[in-house]
């Protein structure tokens, strides 16, 4: 088929690039005309300029294309969450309006398992233990709080309003991706961080972390195998955050961080943070102070049982990819 990937020349778009020519599919990249290429180094892509804003660039980007994988939208939401909706949620409209007029036969909107909301505070709860969030998790969380887990939910209800009119859409919602090629280093700067000895503290709480090869060859099975307007987590591994930063740290040899903060001292930081932001180029916002004692867990079962998912990569395999491309490229 010829497939149109948008974010195409982004980290994750690039490896879904990839998979897609892999299985033998033409690929039509789309992207900004000031977007860098160079993730796409070496691929036999067409390239197509234009922007989910505009909604004319998308329709004639998507004549004769059976397949669009959207992996577009803002991801940067703690350096600057300005636009947020717009982009994320409003291209999406944008995006399947188009598909819609166009003839696209399947669109896979990657989503974000961000658009779930948040879990149960456990600290809260001392007798019980962290839970899997899974599909049936719904959004319950302060839009202000986290403008792009917001911009992940309205741009599903973009979708559903699609699959209601009869398009055939279906979803796919990633955990944290690691990997090789995170050049705006999103989930990526922990590592940075580390490697250079500018991390000194963690705090309680967990993550999911799952390999960019497993989300790319997830989303192409979703594709195939998906149902119609149901979603999918991608996840790989559920880790603490000091797990998370030991891996890393025997990965780049450096030394773990050995201070635990406490999770009041974060959540009482996190309003200043926001205030601060205002004047000062801070590297993280009040969103992530918020969720420190967190556990961002999921269930993977459903993706794995329908779309048969039987492999996945570790997340040392992830982090050993990630600095080798950062150390390739300069950035330690």
């Amino acid at each position: 088929m010829l497939a149109l990937v948008t974010g195409s020349t982004g980290f994750l778009g690039s490896h879904v690039c990839r998979v897609l020519l892999e299985a033998g599919h033409d690929v039509r990249a789309f992207h900004r005309s000031t977007s860098s290429l160079v993730l796409l180094d070496g691929l036999n892509v067409e390239h197509v300029i234009g922007d989910i804003t505009q909604p004319e660039t998308l329709r004639q980007a998507m004549q004769g294309v059976e397949g669009v994988f959207h992996t577009a939208a803002k991801v940067d939401y703690w350096r600057d969450s300005k636009g947020m909706i717009n982009v994320t949620a409003g291209g999406t409209r944008n995006v399947l309006e188009a598909a819609m007029q166009s003839g696209v036969r399947r669109t896979v909107h990657v989503s974000s398992a961000a658009a779930l909301g948040v879990p149960e505070d456990v600290h809260k709860h001392p007798s019980k233990t962290p839970t899997l969030l899974d599909e049936h998790h719904a959004w319950n969380y302060k839009p202000r709080w986290w403008r792009y887990g917001y911009a992940k939910y309205l741009s599903e209800r973009e979708v559903q309003r699609a699959v209601a009119l009869g398009q055939d859409v279906v979803i796919v919602n990633p955990s944290a991706i690691y990997g090789s090629g995170d050049k705006n280093r999103v989930s990526g700067d922990l590592i940075i961080q580390i490697a250079k000895g500018r991390l000194p503290v963690v705090f309680a709480g967990g993550m999911n972390i799952v390999h960019v090869d497993d989300v790319a060859e997830g989303i192409l099975a979703a594709y195939k195998h998906g149902k119609r307007g149901e979603r999918y987590i991608l996840g790989g591994e559920n880790l603490t955050h000091i797990e998370l930063t030991e891996i890393i740290a025997e990965t780049v040899g450096a030394k773990p961080p050995g201070l635990s903060v406490p999770i009041w001292l974060m959540h009482s930081l996190a309003a200043p943070v926001d205030a601060l932001r205002k004047f000062l180029p801070l590297p993280i916002n009040g969103d992530l102070l918020r969720f420190a004692g967190l556990y961002f867990y999921y269930d993977t079962n459903k993706a794995e049982t329908e779309l048969g998912i039987t492999q996945k990569r570790t997340t040392r395999q992830a982090i050993q990819e990630a600095y080798d491309w950062y150390h390739k490229q300069g950035f330690v």
